[in-house]
Parts: structure tokens; C-alpha cells; sequence
């Protein structure tokens, strides 16, 4: 299992859509390159660095058996250790849960 934050309003985009493109917050795939994720230990950390004043916001439990596109894992910067990234769409049915962090369910 990999997971992925994102905005309500983006997912539910995304559910319209029946992929899931945005890459991190306010970033899609098509800029990106590829969407960020994170492991069941690094999620929190990426929670507090990076969406420490969002409102509203989403765990995404993807299934990444059911990932058409490639997973890979990279050491990007002064991470301290590599980061699952998704190079292509999310498809819907890869999400297996969400779980709501921040906002209304």
C-alpha cells in the first residue's frame, strides 16, 4: 500500500474523471512528471512539511498492485530516504480507502 494527500475538491475530480492527476498540492501530473506518494511511515512527516495549514485534506490507500503506470522509488533532494512516485494516472479503482484527515467527511 502506498498513499497519496490530496484536497477534496481535487478528488473529486478526480472521481469524475476516473483518474487520479494531481500530483502534490496545486501541482498535476502533466507539470509534475509524476505523483508523489509516500509510505505508511512517511505520510505524517509529509502531512507536517507540507500541508501543515490545509483545511480540508485526504489520504488516498492506493493499491499500487492495480497502478497501470510505473512505481518507482526515488532519493529526490535532502529526503531522507526515497519516496514512492506514481509516473502516470491513479486510476480510481486503485484507491482503496480515503480517509479523511482535515474537514468535513
Amino acid at each position: 500500500m502506498i498513499y497519496h494527500l490530496t484536497e477534496p475538491d481535487r478528488w473529486k475530480r478526480s472521481l469524475d474523471e476516473g483518474v487520479h492527476t494531481g500530483s502534490t498540492r496545486g501541482v498535476e501530473l502533466a507539470q509534475e512528471g509524476y505523483i508523489h506518494c509516500s509510505t505508511a511511515s512517511q505520510w505524517p512527516g509529509v502531512v507536517e512539511r507540507f500541508y501543515s495549514d490545509a483545511t480540508e485534506l485526504l489520504l488516498l490507500h492506493v493499491d499500487e498492485s492495480k497502478l497501470d503506470a510505473p512505481l518507482v522509488y526515488e532519493q529526490l533532494g535532502d529526503a531522507p530516504e526515497p519516496f514512492p512516485h506514481v509516473y502516470g494516472a491513479i486510476p480510481v479503482a486503485a484507491v482503496v480507502s480515503v480517509e479523511h484527515l482535515r474537514g468535513s467527511a
